[in-house]
């Protein structure tokens, strides 16, 4: 059988990293067994829900590539798949309407509750032979219960979490229809993964007291559960379950912050599960690697300095043409337009920044104005080192425009002069890029019009 797996987000708030490792997983399986993955948006909670959460979900899950076979499916365009489902359940039995309202529903809890019970539905318009049900109240919708099975237990060889088991009696009658006869989520989900004929169910466990009233139901209608892997949680760097509330940020905002694709995706398959020692790998190691028996047991807690840590070392090893690309976007939301140049000083400069956004920074003071602080100023150019600096001016005004003549010509200032290559180099990095620490100076001044640089140490000239 094809393994099919699904993503299955409700569009209530916008979808952050802990989110979207539950769509990372499944979408992997799927891909790295040759099975397919389906996207479905459950949006039932009409007063909740809203477009702009589906459209991170969707903008997210396209920026990290994850990409579905089917979908998106709608639950709310399903309503009238999931009421034909119940009116066969009502037609076999499965199901009884119930006539308790909320008021005799919170009583009950309160009497469980004062009596040390589990609170629960105790069956009061559950039909049983010989049973005397109770008048049927005017002017009432009943709400559709399922019949739970009584007695056994409900068993599932969890992937994650090993052998589960729940005794029937732990469940009670599930409403699975409201008075206006919308369906309720566990009814719907159960419906949705037998029409999309989902092979293996990837998702959180705080799903995991859902999935005996789901494999309940799924055996009543005929047909086997999935496979089920229930995900532990991951927290937020203060221990805390990860959350809009506790600060998580939308995932698009991470692509906004000038993170990469497949650094978030590595990083998030480490947050629970692991190949090895392996830290740092690719897209195509991960699928290659990825299975449901290396999911970790205990929850994964978010650290933004190794996700930085994690994208650095992807934007090493990337193509400096491609990381050109992205750190060019960044570029022009600065105000900035790259030329032909970008690769090179991208090459140059990616070692020392963590995002995209940074070395966008880094690489717009090659094509605008530059203004070190004035305490660099201070500090690196003294009255002993403006001499040195007018004659590189003047030299550099005649070599060859390569990094060899350049170099060529620093070192030649710094025999006329007897200074140390820091005393030269710092106050030059200074008026040249703003800043004392750049990567090599010749390799800077190279990928600087002769014009500018020349312009730029004539500053020196300029009292302080």
């Amino acid at each position: 059988m094809k393994v099919r797996t699904r993503f299955a987000p409700s569009p209530t708030g916008f979808i952050h990293l802990g989110n979207i490792r539950s769509a990372l997983y499944p979408w992997a399986f799927a891909r790295s067994t040759g099975g397919e993955f389906v996207l479905r948006i459950e949006d039932t909670d009409l007063e909740r829900s809203s477009q702009a959460a589906v459209d991170v979900i969707l903008e997210g899950m396209q920026w990290l590539g994850l990409d579905h076979d089917e979908g998106p499916y709608y639950q709310m365009q399903r309503m009238d798949r999931y009421k034909e489902v119940l009116a066969q359940m009502r037609a076999k039995d499965l199901v009884y309407p119930c006539y308790m309202s909320v008021a005799e529903l919170d009583a009950l809890r309160e009497r469980q509750m004062a009596n040390k019970e589990k609170p629960r539905y105790d069956g009061t318009w559950r039909p049983e032979p010989g049973k005397q049900l109770p008048p049927v109240p005017e002017g009432v919708q009943p709400v559709l219960r399922f019949r739970n099975p009584t007695g056994g237990s409900v068993v599932w060889e969890d992937k994650v979490k090993g052998r589960i088991e729940i005794s029937n009696e732990e469940l009670d009658d599930l409403v699975i229809a409201r008075p206006d006869g919308t369906p309720t989520y566990n009814f719907c989900v159960v419906v949705d993964d037998i029409d999309m004929r989902i092979t293996h169910v990837i998702r959180g466990d705080d799903h995991v007291n859902n999935t005996p009233r789901q494999i309940n139901i799924f055996r009543a209608l005929g047909q086997e559960p999935p496979v089920y892997a229930h995900l532990p949680t991951v927290l937020n760097e203060q221990g805390e379950k990860m959350s809009k509330r506790n600060g998580a940020k939308p995932v698009t905002q991470f692509r906004d912050e000038g993170f990469l694709a497949d650094a978030v995706v590595n990083y998030l398959a480490r947050l629970g599960w692991s190949h090895g020692d392996d830290e740092i790998f690719s897209r195509e190691q991960f699928l290659q690697w990825f299975g449901l028996d290396h999911l970790g047991t205990s929850a994964g807690r978010f650290d933004e300095a190794k996700l930085r840590w994690v994208n650095q070392q992807h934007m090493k090893a990337m193509d400096d043409a491609a990381l050109a690309q992205l750190v060019a976007a960044q570029m022009k939301k600065l105000g900035v337009m790259p030329d032909e140049r970008l690769p090179r000083i991208c090459g140059l400069l990616k070692d020392r920044c963590d995002t995209t956004v940074a070395l966008a920074e880094w690489a717009a003071r090659f094509y605008q104005p530059v203004q070190g602080s004035g305490e660099d100023r201070a500090k690196h150019l003294t009255d002993g080192v403006r001499p040195a600096i007018s004659m590189l001016a003047k030299m550099l005004e005649g070599v060859p425009w390569e990094k060899a003549a350049i170099a060529e010509s620093l070192k030649e200032v710094l025999r006329a002069t007897g200074l140390k290559m820091p005393q030269l180099a710092m106050p030059v990095r200074v008026l040249v890029l703003g800043t004392p620490q750049t990567p090599s100076l010749d390799a800077v001044l190279e990928l600087l019009p002769r014009e500018v640089v020349v312009e730029r140490l004539r500053r020196a000239e300029i009292s302080v």
